[in-house]
């Protein structure tokens, strides 16, 4: 077997939630002496879902690492979550990797999000490969999840390791590179000959592994088309080579709560899975490319995710991608071109850290106090800086409340740190409506974030729903007077003016002075122009802000002693209220533009829902290009209003499978009972004197 000493590799682990991928890696910690028992299993404690609430929840919140040493290589595994509110780590560990493994669990086969990460890692061009789990399941398939695998994924999809029996039968797994059987016995494997049962199945598939991998090298596949034999140790350099090349995808069989082929995968990852420096070259940004050399001593460190830690603060797991980097290295950001010290390295084995006095390229580590940001690239020059990568879109958004009045700038700065380590969230005040909203990928990454609040800061918060900005408008030219007199015995007031409202659509507010002959003074007449924007900030209607109309004021009256600023603008808003009642005003919604993508399949259901939501779908085609064969790409126009929830409604609509981009697109008039029923809201808060 070809060794790898020195060598580092960096292994994600992702896939649908719950197949066992957290188990995958606590059985190669196990298997390869970094702890003693099989963690999560039986009772033991686990290594990596070492966080309070991933042990509440029963699954995968943040990405752990895991290095181990096999074969003389060390292997960093990154267990990613994959649940579908925090699959936005996943993509951050597959852009640290050099090979994706794909867990799928033998019963179900693969899931929406497995399929949907695949194609993330077709994207950033790395290799990939699947292992199919709880082969021992009663229910397990190993057959029909392989084929499933192809079907979705491709033809190129080939065991490299195959069981002896599924189910209650499961005995163990074939080595198809080695030909050879291997089982645990007492934690121990044994190897054996392959039983005759599964021989012949399993000389097949040698034949077509080595027919499929010889495409990797020229001079191999002319040998082999010309009757050659390919030896051991050429099929080992060849697997490797066509991994790299994407010329096939292995497949690994197993069960981790018995580890096994846990054994076969760490040989095959030690022996023949890639290191960075088998890509030759890492992408930067504007197409550019970074050399991957050993001769280049720059540190050149990447950013690939930020966790703001209960004990420890901010900490920054980074790749290095050239070069050596050691505690007080001074680096600069390309993003913010400032100088960033790196004060302590940490390696981390779940939440374990130990200091190291050195990190060199290929290798990965954690580093505390960091003002760097996920997908941030540090460099001596600072002219370095990596090709970014796609988070999935975070459109769930809520508004945030704090229980406790006063603390409501300790929430917000809660959420502040929260979002800059964690990109799939954004917090931020809406003015329209003065609410803190919490954009995410989902409600349990919401409800996570409010644990945390009040474990971390000592403050609970609660979630409300989003207020609408609705606005209202004038359909109609009214003119009315607004006169405002009060007398108290000494000076009173005195204000008197008539004002024109006229619809102004799309050029906004517009005040127009027309009085002749001094029947209001000038000085006057700002104070009427600010009494009329008040009233529109407040609205007439429903409570919410007039836009696009025109006032005029055009006459008027005054008393020489009584009249001042005050008055008039009393009474202006007087005037201005009376005109618009006049005016036939009506009540503005937001639109929002839908872009939903989804496949074939759902999409009729999507199209009722749109018209269920008082919204129009605008248009509909199939998806292009080879990634998103078999989906379908609606248009749709809906009111914003009835869609503030889209991201749940459409992964229960979808089964999780669709996504969808979403934008304000301007206002239209809401259907009568809406507005009816709006204003009658807003006279009972004014009745109860809260507007």
């Amino acid at each position: 077997m070809a060794t790898c000493t020195e060598k580092v590799k960096n292994l994600a682990l992702v896939g649908q939630g719950g197949v066992g991928k957290t188990m995958l890696a606590e059985a190669m910690l196990h298997l390869t002496g970094r702890t003693s028992r099989l963690g999560g299993h039986a009772g033991t404690k686990p290594t990596l879902d070492y966080d309070s609430e991933e042990g509440a929840r029963g699954f995968s919140i943040s990405t752990t690492i895991a290095p181990v040493t096999w074969g003389g290589c060390r292997i960093n595994v990154l267990d990613a979550p994959c649940y579908p509110d925090f699959v936005g780590d996943a993509y951050g560990a597959l852009a640290a990797a050099e090979t994706a493994l794909f867990v799928v669990d033998a019963a179900s086969g693969p899931g929406t999000i497995t399929t949907r990460l695949w194609y993330a890692a077709e994207d950033l061009d790395i290799a990939r490969a699947l292992f199919i789990n709880r082969l021992d399941r009663p229910d397990a398939d190993w057959d029909t999840a392989l084929l499933t695998a192809q079907e979705r994924y491709g033809s190129r999809l080939v065991p490299v390791t195959m069981p002896m029996g599924s189910g209650a039968e499961f005995g163990g797994i074939i080595d198809v590179v080695h030909m050879t059987a291997r089982h645990l016995e007492d934690g121990k494997p044994v190897e054996e000959e392959i039983p005759p049962a599964f021989r012949d199945v399993a000389e097949t598939v040698r034949a077509q592994l080595i027919e499929l991998v010889v495409e990797a090298d020229d001079d191999a596949m002319m040998e082999y088309l010309d009757g050659g034999t390919i030896g051991q140790e050429q099929l080992e350099d060849l697997l490797g080579k066509a991994l790299v090349g994407r010329i096939f995808v292995p497949v690994f069989a197993g069960s981790c709560v018995h580890e096994e082929g846990v054994i076969s995968l760490l040989s095959a990852v030690a022996g023949w899975f890639p290191t960075m420096a088998d890509y030759g070259r890492v992408p930067l940004v504007n197409g550019e490319e970074l050399d991957i050399s050993p001769d280049d001593d720059r540190p050149v460190a990447f950013v690939f995710k930020s966790l703001q830690d209960a004990q420890n603060g901010k900490l920054s797991f980074v790749k290095v991608l050239a070069g050596t980097v050691a505690p007080g290295a001074e680096l600069i950001n390309a993003r913010t071109r400032k100088t960033e010290r790196l004060g302590h390295l940490y390696l981390m084995t779940g939440h374990d850290m130990v200091d190291v006095k050195s990190v060199a390229s290929g290798d990965v580590c954690v580093v505390p106090k960091l003002d760097a940001m996920t997908g941030d690239t540090l460099s001596v020059t600072g002219k370095v800086e990596a090709a970014e990568f796609r988070f999935p879109n975070s459109l769930y958004r809520v508004a945030i409340e704090p229980d406790q009045r006063g603390s409501e700038g300790k929430v917000f700065a809660f959420l502040e740190k929260a979002a800059d380590a964690d990109p799939t969230l954004s917090v931020g005040r809406d003015e329209d409506t003065g609410q803190t909203i919490v954009s995410a990928i989902g409600e349990a990454q919401v409800s996570v974030l409010l644990d945390r609040l009040e474990d971390r800061a000592g403050v609970t918060a609660h979630t409300v729903k989003l207020r609408i900005p609705y606005r209202e408008t004038i359909r109609r030219v009214a003119s009315a007077q607004g006169r405002h007199k009060k007398q108290t015995g000494g000076a009173g007031q005195y204000g008197d003016c008539w004002l024109r409202v006229e619809p102004n659509p799309g050029a906004g507010y517009e005040f127009v002075d027309e009085v002749v002959g001094g029947h209001v003074p000038r000085n006057f007449i700002p104070a009427i122009d600010k009494g009329v924007q008040e009233t529109m900030r407040e609205g007439v209607l429903a409570g919410y802000p007039l836009i696009d109309v025109r006032c005029a004021v055009y006459d008027g009256s005054y008393h020489p002693v009584d009249s001042n600023e005050m008055a008039f603008k009393t009474a202006a808003r007087i005037g201005f209220q009376k005109a618009v009642a006049q005016a036939e005003p009506v009540l503005l919604e937001p639109m929002a533009h839908l872009r939903i993508t989804v496949p074939d399949s759902y999409a009729g259901s999507i199209m009722g829902d749109v018209s269920a939501s008082r919204g129009r779908v605008e248009g509909m085609a199939a998806a292009s290009g080879a990634v998103e064969a078999g989906l379908t790409t609606i248009e749709a126009t809906v009111p914003y209003a009835e869609v503030t929830d889209y991201a749940t409604r459409l992964r229960s609509l979808s089964r999780g499978t669709g996504e969808f981009e979403m934008e304000l697109s301007g206002y239209e008039q809401v259907p009568h009972d809406v507005q009816q029923r709006l204003a009658e809201e807003y006279a009972e808060r004014r009745a109860a004197g809260d507007k």
